[in-house]
């Protein structure tokens, strides 16, 4: 098969779909693959690393798009990409459709096959290709929502872990997931005074025992956000819900009684957001104020740190990428129902149950459009 990994265009995106590791691998198993020019440029990694892997390098991302068989990214395909995309062909990148009714239309009108990294599901129903970079982003949430703390950043002036004589800050990540786990973590380790809701009591417990009662781990109810947020100076959204747009956590009303120069970080904006206010940003302008809270909302937050990001991922995604390609599109998603979970868009229908939800499309199980 030829894999095709065009560099990446979004906005301070510096993470790319394989590594050299990953391409040599790939060869090795019998496959060609073809990858734009500088597209590793980000990570560290050049054009002659690639091509002593055993990659073909092309100047043009079209050329990338025009002959690949399956194409390899991270993001979600930008419009030009999009409008390259063609019948017959496999996507297999991160997509967040739920909250992007333009790039669903496009990609329905592609007639391609596209397979996200968000929806693919192990065997006990954890995302394995979401969770490295949901590891990254909790963590970086801590270092982002310090850094706008800071009163130069339109934050209170609170040092996260304060000094001995000062209270720390006050930071509640709300979701127990793998972005919040790793959250609580970091700022626990910044020294912070950590609060952390979820409304699952097993996860509650599971949380409480892993920090030794060091977070308060505290069930997740309207009253509590609201109690706990109006307390914090730092908040993190961290809640999904897989495939779908993520739930309005924070009104805007709440949003205006929290205390001036407090924080929010919306990890979830890929998926729309949990906060009323919020709206997606990038590296290049990471924040906005709303009546005197700062907001950091960037939409692809582990491209920040995109060499950890891009061997992180390639990780978890090189055996997905190998069983494709090995196989076959229909075989390897017959094969492995959690890899056919990752299908949301084949030949002009959705397959994934809750984009067709969210954007009020026809919805076709994948096992009924890949059998007909």
């Amino acid at each position: 098969m030829l894999i095709g990994v065009p560099k990446e265009t979004k906005n301070h995106e510096y993470r790319v779909g394989l590594t050299p590791a990953s391409v040599r691998e790939l060869v090795q198993s019998g496959h060609f693959v073809m990858v734009q020019s500088n597209a590793g440029s980000g990570i560290g990694m050049t054009d002659a690393d690639y091509l002593s892997a055993g990659a073909t390098i092309v100047a043009a991302a079209r050329q990338v798009f025009a002959e690949a068989d399956l194409v390899v990214k991270v993001k979600e395909p930008q419009p030009d990409e999009c409008r390259l995309l063609r019948a017959g062909q496999v996507l297999f990148t991160y997509l967040h459709l739920a909250p992007d009714p333009q790039q669903t239309r496009t990609l329905l009108n592609s007639g391609t096959a596209a397979i996200a990294y968000e929806t693919v599901t192990a065997a006990d129903r954890s995302l394995p290709l979401l969770a490295p970079m949901s590891e990254v982003a909790g963590r970086l949430s801590v270092q982002a929502g310090a850094h706008c703390l800071e009163k130069a950043q339109g934050g209170a002036g609170v040092l996260l872990g304060g000094v001995p004589g000062v209270a720390p800050a006050k930071v509640l990540v709300i979701g127990g997931g793998v972005v919040g786990d790793n959250a609580a973590a970091m700022a626990l380790g910044m020294g912070a005074d950590v609060t952390l809701l979820d409304c699952s009591l097993p996860r509650l417990r599971q949380l409480d025992a892993e920090y030794g009662g060091r977070v308060k781990c505290v069930y997740s109810t309207r009253e509590n956000i609201e109690e706990y947020t109006l307390q914090s100076d730092l908040v993190i959204g961290a809640v999904l819900k897989p495939g779908a747009m993520a739930p309005k956590l924070l009104s805007k009303a709440l949003v205006n009684r929290m205390k001036p120069g407090s924080v929010l970080v919306d990890v979830a904006i890929d998926q729309g957001g949990c906060f009323e206010t919020s709206r997606p940003t990038t590296h290049q302008a990471p924040t906005y104020i709303v009546n005197g809270v700062v907001h950091y909302c960037v939409a692809n937050m582990p491209g920040a740190v995109p060499r950890t990001s891009t061997l992180a991922l390639n990780n978890a995604t090189l055996p997905y990428i190998t069983a494709l390609a090995n196989k076959g599109l229909k075989r390897a998603l017959a094969d492995d129902p959690g890899l056919r979970n990752g299908l949301n868009v084949y030949q002009g229908r959705i397959t994934c149950e809750a984009v067709a939800n969210d954007l009020h499309y026809d919805y076709l199980p994948a096992v009924e459009a890949l059998a007909a």
